[in-house]
């Protein structure tokens, strides 16, 4: 573990700027977006590159420091969480656009570059990186690898890992793995399935090879608005029977829709309990055939109001709501924490209902903002950390839905990863077996304690005392 010497050890392996032990600075990676669990590293790290990262993680493991790898933060479920202190490797300066290859559609990106940034610089050649997390703006690559994220488009065009073709990483002893490439199905392909989604725990990505894709030809935007969230969801199942696949579906509730009101002056007609958003793209005249057709089943389930974009000002207007829902939600309370699971859509009604009853009885405001096409939800629980026992609650709380998910016929996330949030949910939703064959497939890439320790897999060794420690003292 890390000796007083240690600090000057990694300033000779990167650059005294490269290397921060502050108070504050620990303060500040002592979670990601989870605020619920908090541990201290020992020391942040920036590497420019990869052989940078190599030496750092060579480091680590001749002197037994565990090591986390961190993007911009921004994940919902404590993967970048320094469970056992250690090393936080972070991947900020790491944001170069290696390459943009606009014939073949693929662009070689570090990982710390902004997910955002790599479609402005596409743009201007037609193109750009489909998946689309919230968090876009300031989410990196590395990090949307490390928990394959989705977003409001993933109906139609899926998740990270179907647009990522290649990849660089640092395992953990330093070595620097080349899997993949500039193409589609490579016989690495199966490997690159398993790293996208690891959170982190077999290995620190440094840079990939992803697809890019052109611009539609034409994007249809209507906001619908409903008198109770159950129509809005009756609505989803009704656009998707008829077999269009928007290229997006999101819900937001009444309480979203008073946040955003309040936050940006946004109006919807009164009585307004749920908005729907829908997308259609692609040629011109199938995406106004498809918007058409959804407007007519909106009306046909009682919508109160749509709201139709006329161009993309008025586009960007109508995905205000969703874009910037959850930071507008922060007017309602001081702490937020946003799940993430995922059930069958018809189940949307039933689940909704539950989340709501069980905010209630723990004291919590809830509000819900989804992907309503593929069934991922997002229940927001809203709530003031500094008040006695609201922590244990929102934990309890969190912990109901996501059994409630699984009971469902779901599954404990669809884009937030598992972290530390919801290792014992992987107990109710896997077996011992279950589990125990995931630990062996992670075996692959190493047995090493040290690689992002305490996430995804419960009952690693020497992790339980660390739960304590951090839950007790939040408590």
């Amino acid at each position: 573990m890390p000796s007083v010497g240690s600090v000057d050890e990694l300033k000779q392996i990167l650059s005294d700027e490269q290397v921060v032990t502050s108070g504050a600075a620990m303060r500040a990676y002592d979670c990601d977006a989870y605020p619920l669990d908090k541990s201290k590293p020992f020391a942040v790290v920036f590497p420019r590159n990869t052989e940078e990262v190599s030496r750092v993680v060579r480091w680590c493991g001749e002197t037994e420091t565990p090591f986390v790898p961190r993007g911009a933060g921004t994940g919902l479920s404590g993967g970048a969480l320094a469970a056992k202190g250690g090393v936080v490797i972070s991947t900020k300066g790491m944001t170069q656009l290696l390459e943009l290859d606009v014939e073949n559609r693929v662009a070689r990106v570090q990982s710390g570059h902004v997910n955002l940034k790599l479609t402005q610089a596409a743009s201007e050649h037609g193109l750009y990186f489909a998946p689309d997390p919230s968090s876009q703006s300031v989410s990196t690559l590395g990090g949307n690898i490390a928990e394959n994220s989705g977003g409001p488009h993933t109906l139609k065009y899926g998740v990270t890992a179907q647009h990522v073709f290649g990849l660089t990483m640092v395992g953990f002893d330093g070595e620097v793995i080349e899997l993949g490439g500039p193409i589609a199905d490579h016989p690495d392909s199966p490997f690159i399935d398993l790293i996208v989604g690891s959170e982190g725990t077999v290995g620190i990505v440094t840079e990939a090879w992803v697809k890019l894709s052109p611009d539609p030809a034409a994007v249809e935007t209507v906001l619908a608005s409903f008198s109770s969230t159950r129509a809005a969801c009756e609505t989803v199942a009704a656009i998707i029977s008829v077999g269009i696949v928007p290229a997006a579906l999101e819900i937001m509730d009444r309480k979203v829709c008073e946040a955003v009101k309040a936050a940006f002056g946004l109006e919807y007609p009164e009585g307004s309990e749920a908005l729907l958003l829908i997308e259609c793209d692609g040629e011109p005249e199938a995406a106004l055939t498809e918007i058409q057709e959804v407007r007519r089943i909106c009306e046909a389930q009682g919508s109160i109001g749509l709201q139709v974009a006329a161009d993309e000002e008025e586009r960007a207007q109508l995905w205000k709501a969703r874009k910037k829902g959850i930071g507008a939600l922060g007017r309602i309370a001081p702490t937020l924490v946003t799940h993430d699971g995922v059930i069958p859509r018809s189940k949307l009604p039933e689940m909704l209902d539950f989340v709501s009853k069980v905010g209630s009885e723990h004291g919590l405001i809830t509000a819900n903002i989804f992907h309503a096409g593929d069934g991922n939800l997002h229940p927001v629980l809203c709530f003031d950390e500094r008040e006695p026992g609201m922590i244990h609650a929102a934990e309890t709380a969190g912990q109901k839905i996501i059994e409630k998910c699984i009971e469902l016929g779901g599954s404990i996330t669809g884009e937030h990863g598992v972290g530390v949030e919801k290792l014992d949910a992987m107990k109710v939703m896997f077996s011992e077996d279950d589990l125990r064959l995931q630990m062996e497939v992670r075996s692959i890439f190493h047995q090493s304690e040290l690689c992002n320790p305490c996430k995804v897999l419960p009952n690693q060794k020497g992790c339980v005392e660390h739960m304590r420690r951090w839950r007790g003292a939040a408590t």
